[in-house]
């Protein structure tokens, strides 16, 4: 088994608490071999508990990728430093049979992003987005179930997604961290949080056709909108309903979740931590599927291990990312425009005019 030298940029929160407990369980393929972080100590910190040396840690990561022996980057920064940070290692590590994880979304407008999705064939090197919801494994038994039609032909869905962010961010938890309570990216934690979400969806059922959205202004920096409502046709002819409520809680239970209604019945799943998928058929059948939560990030780490030794393509790329993010613009055009917006173009379609979000102060009622 050959194991991949990580060069690490960014040793916060998402390192702690996502990349690095997936790597441990892939010991096997992956070493840590060097940190980068502006924050020395913090990276000294992870040094000494990685038994590596001070040679092996930056403050700066144009220095570290000078470095010949590491295989993989990982680079875990602020969303509005993803993409200039990609194309810099990008550029680095061009045509040297390395590649590149980053977080999503892949950049923090549009704009960037339609340069980012192009970075791996650019510069001839792997590169996966760290979506972890799209590798989770009840994402997958879930598109699995609909593409076999285990309740028959699907109708529509509703889903909702609620992130209490004003308590969080009083917590030792992701929202606590100042550049997402005051972005300066669009759409705050629907950028950040909401993108999942999408990813999702978009993996279980496809394309979108078109949207239309809604959203409710309110004051807080980390996000325009304290809730979304969003109508949803994807290209397979399924509609639906989805709504990021990231102001406050859902108290009752069971939770609202993902419900998926089909001709002989529905898929339900309460939350992703939930470790159960439930089935209920028209003709009073009843069925639960166990399934290990959390597993996305350990998933993508396998996938990109075997893209990299040549097994198998890189799951999540820029480009289907790139789709990820264009869900979550068109629903902030939808709301400013208050109209139906077009989202995935199909292929052979001439392309239209691309839309570029333009920041406007939501009204307060």
């Amino acid at each position: 088994m050959r194991q991949l030298r990580v060069g690490v940029i960014g040793t916060g929160m998402a390192f702690e608490r996502l990349h690095y407990p997936a790597f441990q369980r892939l010991a096997d393929r992956y070493r840590i071999a060097a940190l980068c972080d502006v924050d020395k100590w913090k990276a000294d910190s992870w040094a000494n508990r990685l038994n590596l040396n001070q040679g092996d840690v930056f403050t700066d990561y144009h220095e570290m990728i000078k470095r010949d022996d590491l295989d993989v980057i990982d680079i875990m920064v602020p969303i509005s430093r993803n993409y200039e940070v990609t194309k810099a290692v990008a550029e680095r590590l061009a045509g040297r049979r390395k590649g590149i994880i980053c977080e999503k979304p892949l950049a923090p407008t549009l704009s960037q992003a339609g340069k980012a999705r192009r970075l791996a064939e650019e510069y001839g090197l792997p590169i996966m987005i760290a979506e972890n919801y799209r590798y989770n494994k009840e994402i997958d038994m879930i598109r699995d179930l609909v593409r076999t039609r285990r309740v028959g032909d699907v109708f529509y869905f509703i889903q909702n997604r609620v992130v209490d962010f004003p308590a969080d961010m009083l917590q030792d938890k992701f929202p606590a961290k100042e550049w997402r309570q005051h972005p300066d990216f669009p759409g705050g934690a629907t950028t950040d949080t909401a993108v999942h979400d999408l990813g999702a969806l978009r993996h279980i059922f496809g394309p979108i056709d078109r949207l239309q959205a809604f959203g409710r202004p309110q004051a807080a920096d980390f996000a325009p909108y304290a809730v979304v409502n969003v109508n949803l046709l994807f290209r397979s002819g399924v509609t639906g309903q989805f709504t990021f409520f990231c102001a406050g809680k859902e108290m009752q239970r069971p939770l609202i979740g993902l419900r998926i209604f089909g001709t002989q019945g529905m898929i339900y799943l309460e939350e992703r931590d939930a470790g159960t998928i439930n089935l209920a058929f028209n003709d009073g059948r009843m069925e639960q599927i166990a399934y290990q939560p959390q597993q996305g990030f350990y998933n993508e780490l396998l996938n990109f291990h075997n893209a990299l030794t040549g097994t198998e393509a890189v799951s999540v790329t820029p480009e289907m990312e790139y789709g990820d993010l264009v869900s979550v613009e068109k629903i902030l055009v939808s709301i400013r425009d208050e109209r139906i917006v077009t989202v995935d173009k199909e292929a052979g379609r001439r392309p239209v005019v691309q839309e570029t979000y333009v920041w406007r102060e939501p009204t307060l009622q």
